[in-house]
Order: structure tokens, then C-alpha cells, then sequence
């Protein structure tokens, strides 16, 4: 085939929207062919290069949340249990102290006992307000009132978004954390229908009753042999990856109250260490599982696009140096920029998404 630019008609292929967007971390931001557009594809080759004259590509699309909207919901429920999606009904939400270094939603264990955060080990009070400690009840708008005091001009993107996640009826969702994280694992590098079949297959590997909270707990994952657990649709990279993290969780290596109390240091380092989580699976579950209010990710696409957009720069002008990966902003100038706006970094994280309407209806409507 001749190296000369071909024309833009013979290089567009319908197979490019199969094709899923992957953070920089390696794992799969998500499935966007459902929902919008084909998302360009980060330039691997010499001859997907544009021709000149032609109409320029827009940047890669990030719908990130639809990878998380996986973590976070569950396939098979008793009547009491909340998915963990940020619209599940639930009971009225009980007010209690609220942190944002420590876990502010209730955890279950394998057996279903709900856990909540040793609240008397620390008494946070609002940066926002002397002497007043923060609530579940009011923990958004102390966080939102932070942002716009540091940046006033934030004020409109806050009013036109309100971020349910931290909210009351958020906060007062269950969550599992063994469930939680296998279904990150299952939703790496494949689309969204497909890691909700997985999941799916994964749970009925087991039988109901000895799944109190609607997923198999831990100790029976860590005991099932990795043939059968393949016989999800699992690879045997993440079968040995979902088993591992099983074994972590039965032997009490991890538990729901080490991830409630410990320090957000703490808990990334115990989590990164864990075969099969990456920094931005990690990230994702301190944020939205664990309702973890500093988390901030240098590694997703989404945030670095807002970000760039945040600080001016026309995102759409930008382009991926020497035919790799989108960047569009260094990971430092980002750190930076979130530094300002420490302990809600999560909040304003969510915002930079909603600052390109990045697609976050996956984590508000699962």
C-alpha cells in the first residue's frame, strides 16, 4: 500500500466504534457506542493521519462514569440492599458526622452487616464554617460553598450541576466493597454490555443463599477454582485477579472497616497493591464507592480534558504529540490546580467532567 495520504473516506472504518476508550492507566474509561458518537481513535499509525484541508477530528469523547456505573450497581439484590447507584431508593438517609479523609458511605460485609465509620475517632469541622461539624445532611453544600469561595466563578457550573453523589440519599446508599471492586475488574477492557454480562454470568456461578448481600462473598471466591470462575466469560488474568482480591478479603487482609477508618493514604496503597487495580480503578472506587470527598485523578482523560478547558485552553485545538495517547495537561499543572481546592478534590474532579459535558448518566441514572 502506497505511504501517500489516502483520502479521508477510505480510512474511516465502521469497526472504529467497537473500539473502547482506555484511560492512561490501561483500564477502560467506556462503552460509548450506545450513547453518542464513535469517539476518535488516539493515532497509531501513520496512515490514520488527517489530510490536509480536510475537517479537523474532535478530541476523543470521555465518558468515563459509564465504566464506573459497572463498580457501583448490582444484578442480584435482597429486599433491603441498595445497589450503590446514586438514584436507588432507599430509606430517608439517617444525618451523621461526615469527613472528607474518611469513607462517608455505609459498607457491608460478606455477611451483610452494614458498617459505618468510627465518627468518634475524629471531629471534622466545615473550612466553611467555625466551629460547626459537617453532615451527611449538608456535606454537599459545605463542599460546593468551598469550591465557589476558592473560585467564584465555579458558582454557575455548581448551580447548573448538582452532584447527587455527595448528597444526603448518596451518602446513605450500601455499598460492598468485595463487589464493588470485582466489578471493576470485570469491566477492564471490554464494553459496558459485555462486562454486564460477565457480571451477571459471575454471580449466578453461585447459589442465592450463599450470597446474603446479591454477590458471592469473598471466602467462597477465594475457594472456587479458577476453570469455573472462567466459565463467567472471565479471561485467566482477571479470574486470578478476582480470586486474589477474594483471598485479601477472607483472610482479613482487607476489610470494610480498614477502608471506612484508614487515612485516603492508606487505603490507595493497600488497594494499588492488589493484582489487577490500578491507580485510576482505585481512584474511581475511593470516590464514588467509598464517598472518599479528596480523591483526585491525574489519569483520566475526562478530568484532564476539563481541566485544560478550566484553565482556558481550547481544548478542541489540541492534539496528541508524536502519534501517542491524548494529554491535555501535565500531570503536575493539574496537582497544581486541584491543590486550591482541597478536601472536596472529588467535588471539583466531578466538576471538571461536567465543565465538557462529559457523560455522567451512567453513575446519576444506572
Amino acid at each position: 500500500m502506497s505511504t501517500s495520504t489516502p483520502a479521508p473516506k477510505k480510512r474511516q472504518r465502521k469497526s472504529d466504534a467497537a473500539v473502547p476508550i482506555v484511560a492512561t492507566n490501561g483500564t477502560l474509561e467506556a462503552d460509548a457506542s450506545t450513547s453518542m458518537p464513535p469517539p476518535p481513535q488516539t493515532p497509531n499509525n501513520k496512515r490514520r493521519r488527517v489530510a490536509n484541508g480536510s475537517a479537523a477530528k474532535a478530541p476523543p469523547i470521555t465518558p468515563t462514569p459509564s465504566a464506573i456505573g459497572i463498580m457501583t450497581s448490582a444484578s442480584v439484590l435482597r429486599p433491603t440492599y441498595s445497589t450503590g447507584d446514586v438514584d436507588d431508593a432507599t430509606s430517608p438517609p439517617i444525618e451523621r458526622p461526615a469527613e472528607p479523609h474518611h469513607t462517608n458511605a455505609t459498607l457491608v460485609t460478606p455477611g451483610g452487616t452494614q458498617v459505618q465509620a468510627s465518627y468518634s475517632n475524629f471531629e471534622e469541622t466545615s473550612p466553611t464554617r467555625a466551629n460547626a461539624v459537617t453532615t451527611t445532611t449538608d456535606l454537599l453544600e459545605v463542599a460546593c460553598a468551598h469550591l465557589t469561595s476558592v473560585d467564584p466563578e465555579l458558582q454557575s457550573l455548581v448551580s447548573k450541576h448538582r452532584c447527587r453523589v455527595f448528597s444526603a440519599a448518596g451518602l446513605a446508599e450500601e455499598i460492598d466493597p468485595f463487589r464493588s471492586l470485582s466489578s471493576g475488574i470485570m469491566a477492564q477492557q471490554v464494553s459496558g454490555a459485555a462486562a454486564k454480562s460477565i457480571k451477571n454470568k459471575f454471580i449466578s456461578l453461585f447459589p442465592a443463599e450463599q450470597c446474603p448481600t446479591g454477590f458471592p462473598p469473598p471466602a467462597i471466591v477465594a475457594e472456587t477454582s479458577l476453570t469455573r470462575l472462567r466459565e463467567a466469560g472471565l479471561s485467566q488474568r482477571k479470574a486470578e485477579y478476582i480470586q486474589g482480591l477474594a483471598q485479601k478479603f477472607a483472610t482479613n487482609e482487607l476489610t470494610a472497616r480498614f477502608l471506612l477508618d484508614a487515612s485516603d493514604e492508606d487505603v490507595f496503597s493497600s488497594l494499588i497493591a492488589v493484582r489487577g487495580l490500578g491507580a485510576w480503578s482505585v481512584e474511581m472506587f475511593m470516590c464514588f464507592a467509598l464517598k472518599r470527598m479528596d480523591v483526585f485523578s491525574t489519569g483520566d482523560l475526562g478530568v484532564q480534558r476539563g481541566m485544560a478547558s478550566y484553565v482556558g485552553k481550547d481544548v478542541k485545538k489540541l492534539k496528541a504529540k508524536g502519534g501517542g495517547k491524548w494529554k491535555y495537561m501535565t500531570e503536575q499543572d493539574m496537582i497544581e490546580t486541584a491543590e486550591r481546592f482541597r478536601p472536596y478534590r472529588s467535588l471539583f474532579m466531578w466538576y471538571m467532567w461536567r465543565i465538557e459535558d462529559v457523560d455522567t448518566e451512567a453513575v446519576e441514572n444506572n
